[in-house]
């Protein structure tokens, strides 16, 4: 029994000693990493403001920002190790030895971020951009470091990880659509006054853009007709409905204005008597 009050008094002792002892600058390392954070924020959240200044993309805006942070707080941090008495030197080894095995782990996710970093920098495209890769495409909604989310034609959301665009050939049509619509007249109407009618319809339309200026001219010879190429540009939120009011529109004036567009014929003739 006594022996068991004596181990029970010497564990006291010992911890009360540790705690005279360390207590101080476990709790100044504490108050250390918390004025890391807090100025960590204070001087990410500066240098974010100067940045939104410049003429920077909203990715690479935010990949400094916390870079910054991470350097602030890391420097805290190593004076916090520092007030401990930590030896940094073996610390710094071992977390290189870990670091080694976490990116033989993590290839693909590495592979993910240095592409990211590779967009960011290159800019082969901006948010807002309407692109084609990797057999998908749509406008760019946002670019992380590792991945890129396109929003679909039809509202849903693609996300592509970095490492599928790079290397990849890229097709980026920029904030315009150019618009691919044909119409066929007959051989023998007014084929200026057609081109008149269908640029007039053309301009009296709010989403077909001014500049660039649209593209209306004869495309081929048919069978039966004169293929008209109608190409205006719209924006890209605008294409889909944009597609739909031309078509609509440039057939209601044509036949409005009597300008004839014939549907393909096959006249079939039968030569001989019956037997």
């Amino acid at each position: 029994m006594n022996e068991q009050v004596a181990t029970i008094s010497h564990a006291k002792d010992t911890m009360l000693e540790m705690a005279i002892r360390f207590g101080p600058r476990l709790l100044t390392a504490i108050l250390i990493l918390v004025a890391g954070f807090i100025v960590g924020k204070w001087v990410s959240g500066g240098f974010a403001r100067m940045l939104e200044r410049r003429e920077l993309e909203p990715p690479i805006r935010a990949l400094f920002t916390r870079i910054v942070w991470a350097l602030c707080v890391l420097l805290f941090a190593i004076m916090a190790l520092q007030n401990l008495g930590v030896e940094l030197l073996p610390l710094v080894a071992g977390l290189g030895v870990a670091g080694a095995g976490v990116a033989l782990a993590t290839q693909g996710v590495l592979s993910n971020v240095v592409a990211g970093l590779s967009i960011i920098f290159a800019k082969p495209f901006k948010v807002g951009e309407y692109v084609a890769i990797a057999g998908v495409e749509g406008a760019v909604e946002s670019i992380t470091l590792f991945s890129t989310t396109l929003a679909h034609a039809d509202r849903s959301r693609v996300v592509i990880p970095n490492r599928k665009i790079v290397g990849e050939i890229l097709h980026n049509y920029g904030r315009v659509r150019q618009l691919d619509v044909t119409v066929g007249v007959a051989y023998d109407s007014d084929l200026p006054a057609a081109l008149a009618i269908i640029r007039e319809v053309l301009a009296a339309n709010p989403r077909v853009l001014r500049d660039p200026a649209p593209f209306v001219q004869p495309l081929a010879l048919g069978d039966s007709a004169v293929a008209i190429a109608v190409r205006p540009w719209v924006a890209v939120e605008d294409q889909g409905a944009a597609s739909g009011e031309v078509c609509a529109a440039v057939l209601a004036a044509l036949r409005a204005r009597g300008v004839v567009m014939p549907f393909p014929q096959r006249e079939v003739r039968i030569l001989g008597g019956q037997p």
